[in-house]
């Protein structure tokens, strides 16, 4: 498993990811941003409390990660993530909810968010997912999967992938991208990126959290630790 000081150690080092905070609870906002504060490698660029001015703080602040609470005083925080990412497709997307079913799962991840987690989580993992979104991971935290799998999955065939293919599935889904799913399995990128894409055309998904988020559904793969290996 990669330590955070590998992490770092891959990025560049001058670099810090830059964060803005989305959520309509003052009290909330303003504890991730002294949490983000006190890690040397992220930076808080500020805080919002509505929709309409996190559009404005990202136009202006073009920051590296937003992270959204779903339900805003004058929105939807997946609807908003929706036209951010539209926006500026570089934007990453960590969104944060206090309930969820299969259909807010699927929105999130159709709206190009790249981690879903619950608000009432632990710190750490909401730091892990930061860092984790700056690198490309995609996350969906085990215990949103158990609650949206209590609620139902829709009645449907389950999608046929070959062996190769489910290998590369779980590896998403462990939040490895293309290049260490490459070099684990001893295949070129090219190839990697094949099965990726036929992963998401067989599962009907549009992006690879939505792939992970219908394979979870479906108990096609486990469910894994929140970092990546």
């Amino acid at each position: 498993m990669a330590t955070i000081v590998e992490t770092i150690q891959n990025r560049t080092t001058t670099t810090q990811t830059r964060v803005l905070v989305v959520d309509d609870h003052r009290t909330f906002g303003d504890l991730i941003e002294i949490a983000l504060a006190s890690e040397s490698d992220l930076e808080c660029v500020g805080t919002a409390t509505t929709v309409c001015r996190a559009q404005t703080m990202v136009s202006t602040l073009h920051p590296d990660v937003v992270v959204m609470d779903v339900h805003l005083g004058d929105g939807d925080g997946i609807a908003a993530t929706a036209e951010l990412t539209a926006g500026d497709s570089c934007l990453r997307v960590v969104i944060l909810t206090a309930f969820v079913d299969p259909t807010l799962m699927r929105r999130a991840a159709a709206a190009g968010a790249c981690a879903l987690l619950p608000k009432d989580g632990s710190l750490a993992d909401l730091l892990a997912a930061v860092r984790g979104a700056r690198r490309g991971q995609f996350l969906v935290h085990p215990r949103l999967v158990a609650d949206a799998a209590r609620g139902g999955v829709p009645a449907q065939r389950q999608p046929e992938l070959t062996p190769r293919e489910l290998q590369v599935l779980q590896m998403l889904g462990a939040g490895a991208g293309a290049h260490v799913i490459a070099r684990e399995l001893g295949i070129s990128l090219a190839t990697c990126r094949g099965h990726v894409k036929n992963v998401l055309v067989k599962l009907g998904a549009h992006s690879q959290l939505e792939a992970v988020v219908i394979a979870m559904q479906h108990q096609m793969i486990r469910v894994g630790a929140t970092e990546s290996t």
